[in-house]
């Protein structure tokens, strides 16, 4: 499957999963461990180059972003 760059980035949830992460205070390897226990296979380096904007979110995994940093998948998806 190619995955296509949108402004130089592989994600538009990135910087949303940084602060909303942040905001509850968890590290990355927390948030992915959370993802794990919603049954989402991934590691605190999977969230990072999320963060970051390098790797590709698929909608499964948006809505358990969601769900475990109590965010709507709406916020997460939206432009700054």
């Amino acid at each position: 499957m190619k995955v296509y760059d949108y402004m130089g980035k592989k994600n538009l949830c990135g910087n949303k999963v940084k602060q909303a992460r942040a905001k509850l205070g968890i590290t990355q390897a927390e948030l992915a461990a959370r993802l794990q226990v919603e049954g989402i296979t991934i590691e605190r380096d999977s969230v990072s180059r999320i963060e970051i904007g390098t790797r590709f979110v698929a909608d499964f995994e948006i809505v358990a972003l969601a769900k475990v940093m109590k965010v709507g998948v709406e916020w997460l998806l939206s432009e700054e």
